[in-house]
């Protein structure tokens, strides 16, 4: 199987478009016709919403993206019931063709961060929960980092490493300055030097290393920096849409050719019905095609606004 970062690379040019759909189930904002005759204070139920608009979602992104990003606290946050109901659309959007890179932030060290990592790092049947990549925290150090590094590079899956997160708040401490860089600048740096290793080791065609870094569309100054300080590295992008990052504050993440990043919306897609225009157009009846145009319109945005153009 080629690495995660040629897997990533060839779907983004087969779909024209590095598109993330971000899976983040709410049940006050699912449509109403999910939840008839369903309680949110029994477990199953939410279960059973929550596997039926995800894969609802996938039948209607498959052909438009890339990859999708499920966001593993929504369904953690339910238990057991909820944490099949999260392998069954892990497994359903594989089967549909697309990457899915699972959202659980990990971090630990030793045969900890071990076993997360087999736990969940491998496609196609190689570990349990068959993600293609994973998010991880380095704030425990390089110690914490280096089995999710191991298991990535030896399965062809992917990692994706806060560098610089979308929400206000990430500031208090990745900005604080050390040795004359702040401290976003020495984990980005640290996380290319990762991707650079990465690029030998799984033998990318692409160019770019398999360990990739988290960088929020809601800093386009500091976004652009770390391209420079990170050349070979796969950005994750949030932020765009709803946390009000735009088309033009990501250009800086990508490459000429158009390739680089990849840009996740959640709520802006998966939710689009609930808001303008989506709203007025579509409404809860038509939920799945406000799903559709509101991915389309992004693409067509990214489009016009970065070098994915180029793609």
């Amino acid at each position: 199987m080629p690495s995660f970062s040629d897997r990533l690379a060839a779907q983004i040019r087969s779909k024209r478009n590095p598109v993330l759909v971000g899976l983040d189930p709410r049940w006050e904002q699912i449509p109403e016709a999910l939840k008839a005759n369903k309680s949110q204070e029994n477990p199953r139920d939410v279960s059973d919403v929550y596997e039926t608009f995800c894969k609802d979602v996938i039948d209607v992104v498959a052909p438009l993206v890339p990859a999708v990003k499920p966001q593993m606290a929504f369904f953690e946050q339910y238990g057991p019931y909820c944490m099949l109901a999260l392998k069954n659309i892990v497994d359903y959007a594989s089967s549909k063709g697309l990457l899915v890179i699972l959202d659980g932030k990990r971090n630990d060290i030793g045969s900890t961060a071990t076993a997360y990592a087999q736990g969940l790092l491998g496609a196609n049947g190689v570990s349990v929960w068959g993600a293609d990549a994973l998010t991880v925290s380095p704030y425990l150090g390089a110690d914490s980092l280096e089995p999710f590094v191991d298991v990535a590079n030896g399965r062809n899956a992917g990692l994706f490493i806060l560098v610089k997160t979308s929400n206000p708040g990430g500031a208090q401490f990745q900005d604080l300055v050390a040795n004359d860089s702040a401290l976003y600048l020495h984990v980005a740096r640290y996380v290319a030097k990762l991707s650079a290793t990465s690029a030998q080791t799984v033998n990318s065609v692409c160019g770019y290393g398999s360990i990739g870094a988290v960088v929020g569309a809601t800093w386009p100054e500091q976004l652009t920096q770390i391209r420079e300080a990170a050349p070979q590295t796969w950005f994750l992008v949030p932020g765009y849409g709803s946390q009000g990052g735009g088309a033009a504050d990501v250009a800086g993440a990508f490459d000429s050719q158009g390739l680089g990043a990849i840009i996740n919306n959640s709520r802006g897609i998966i939710f689009a019905y609930r808001r303008a225009p989506y709203q007025q157009r579509f409404g809860q009846d038509h939920w799945q095609e406000a799903v559709e145009a509101s991915t389309r319109d992004m693409i067509d945005a990214l489009r016009a606004e970065t070098s994915a153009g180029a793609l």
